[in-house]
């Protein structure tokens, strides 16, 4: 099955007063109804968007063994390259591989009686043979987070909630992530999981695929439709953290990536608009806040109003051997105590 997403256009913000009208009202219903949307008029411009997916092949068509020499495993801040079926989501291994990318700073060691999220921050890792996709990775990353502020600014005013209302929870340090993904076919022993069902952790993701489809949303009847590749649009979804900031009335929706068949490849640049790992999301005040349902529980995976608390508790799930290499207080003492 196949489903369209709603389609929203940035460049409506700049527009006259019936457009932006028009443009918050497609945007409050996308962003509560589905919380999936494409997202066209950000500006972008496909010269910019060529020059990253030639830079991101560029980097899996390196030998093996030059990937693999700056592999994640070397990086306590969860940084760098994870070979195929090295990821895993809900338990189960993800065939795909990948380079995750953050914002370019020194490594964070955390004290004793400081969170263990921090750890999250710290250096990049990068092909010494491939110098140009440093300065198209980051340079994306610069882009999209202004892309990533404008639309979160008109989400807020949608909903009738004050634009700028979480502008200090992004200053000065936020902790932006990116990742460069291939997915290479089918697993050998014929599993379909691209990447496993599951919700983001922060704010926004901006997500730019190649026309190879593969992503798939969960629908309010636990079924999964095919979100198909639109030329020049953005993926956007809404992460976790909107559903506690608005206290359900917007909904983080589970998605999941299918392998595509065969041996036939599909690339795709998820960004990840997340703020402070420190910030503390609190509620947000807007006019529809006695509709809102409250925040989806469950159990194996609460939710923290504290930023960091959320993103650690992914990346050891994800990468337990990256856990289990640097960070075994982490494992040992529990998630909720080490990351709090």
């Amino acid at each position: 099955m196949t489903n369209e997403l709603p389609l929203i256009d940035l460049a409506a913000a700049t527009g006259d007063p019936e457009a932006r009208a028009r443009l918050r009202d497609s945007l409050h219903s996308a962003a509560r109804d589905v919380g999936f949307f494409h997202l066209v008029g950000h500006g972008v411009r496909a010269a910019e968007t060529d020059a990253l997916m030639r830079a991101v092949r560029a980097f899996f068509a390196l030998p093996e063994a030059e990937r693999f020499a700056i592999s994640n495993l070397n990086s306590p801040h969860f940084r760098g390259y994870t070979r195929v079926g090295d990821e895993r989501t809900g338990g189960s291994q993800d065939w795909r591989d990948q380079l995750d990318i953050g914002a370019e700073r020194a490594a964070r060691v955390p004290g004793p009686d400081e969170p263990g999220y921090w750890w999250l921050e710290g250096p990049n890792q990068w092909p010494a043979s491939l110098p140009e996709l440093r300065t198209a990775a980051l340079g994306w990353v610069d882009r999209l987070s202004a892309v990533a502020r404008r639309l979160l600014r008109e989400l807020l005013a949608a909903i009738g909630a004050p634009r700028t209302f979480y502008d200090g929870a992004f200053a000065e340090r936020p902790h932006l992530h990116l990742k460069l993904v291939r997915y290479p076919g089918s697993a050998p022993d014929g599993a379909g999981q691209g990447v496993g069902a599951h919700k983001d952790y922060g704010f926004l993701t901006l997500l730019l695929q190649d026309g190879v489809g593969g992503l798939q949303v969960e629908t309010r009847d636990g079924s999964f439709l095919d979100v198909p590749p639109m030329p020049g649009a953005f993926v956007v979804n809404l992460g976790e953290l909107l559903e506690v900031a608005t206290r359900g009335y917007l909904k983080a929706t589970n998605h999941r990536v299918v392998s595509p068949p065969g041996s036939r490849e599909r690339f795709s640049v998820p960004f990840f608009y997340n703020p402070r790992l420190d910030a503390r999301i609190e509620p947000v005040p807007f006019p529809h806040a006695h509709l809102a349902p409250g925040v989806t529980e469950d159990p194996a995976n609460p939710l923290f109003a504290e930023y960091g608390r959320n993103e650690i508790k992914g990346w050891v799930r994800a990468h337990p051997a990256v856990a289990r290499r640097h960070h075994a207080e982490l494992i040992d003492t529990g998630l909720a105590a080490a990351s709090g």
